[in-house]
């Protein structure tokens, strides 16, 4: 059996710099009947543990590490054994949601993460964090983009740990360089294609100035 994409969407606030917003996030399950993985355990651990539905969790894999991407993950690894992944420049903006608890390992530019004989390729995106992480998988046509592109452009840049121009790099080298059939799958909101967004390019970077 080859890994399937599931995709579940919860609810809760979004943290930084003394605001607070509520979010929708998604959160992605890679796996087959037997294992998974978890892309960004955001805010309700019971939910994505009924999702799961029995099946072993082999890890836990922050896109970034915003509150609201990893708010359940301690909780989630606590009931399944699972290991929490993150870039390790992202650690700062960890330790703000979990100063007790860190991760149990790092994700480098790179790497691969083999879950259900599919192959997981981390791409280091920095901009909307500094170690924020796309996750491309070419036998499932996909790339879980976290909070680094959206349906209409790049994540937001106007808080701390934030960089504008890092986002575009990020962006341009990284991801519109996939073929653009490549579904883009998100931190929050739609779907999108690699070539639906690539044309928007400059539209981006002059809204951005």
């Amino acid at each position: 059996m080859t890994a399937r994409i599931e995709h579940l969407v919860t609810s809760g606030t979004f943290t930084l710099d003394g605001g607070t917003w509520d979010v929708d996030n998604n959160v992605w399950i890679v796996g087959d009947g037997a294992e998974a993985v978890v892309i960004d355990a955001a805010h309700d651990a019971d939910a994505i543990l009924a999702a799961l539905d029995g099946r072993t969790l082999r890890a836990i894999i922050c896109t970034h590490a915003h509150n609201d991407h990893i708010d359940a993950a301690p909780a989630l690894a606590a009931a399944t054994g699972a290991r929490i992944l993150l870039h390790p420049d992202d650690l700062p903006l960890w330790k703000q949601t979990h100063p007790d608890h860190h991760p149990d390992g790092e994700l480098t530019d790179g790497q691969t993460l083999t879950i259900a004989g599919t192959d997981l390729t981390v791409l280091h995106t920095p901009g909307h964090a500094p170690g924020a992480v796309c996750l491309h998988a070419p036998d499932l046509g996909t790339v879980f983009t976290g909070d680094t592109l959206f349906a209409g452009g790049p994540g937001a840049t106007g808080r701390s740990f934030s960089h504008f121009p890092t986002i575009i790099d990020s962006i341009r080298d990284r991801l519109l360089t996939l073929p653009p059939q490549t579904v883009v799958r998100t931190g929050h909101g739609d779907t999108t294609t690699i070539g639906a967004e690539a044309p928007h390019l400059q539209e981006w970077i002059n809204r951005g100035h």
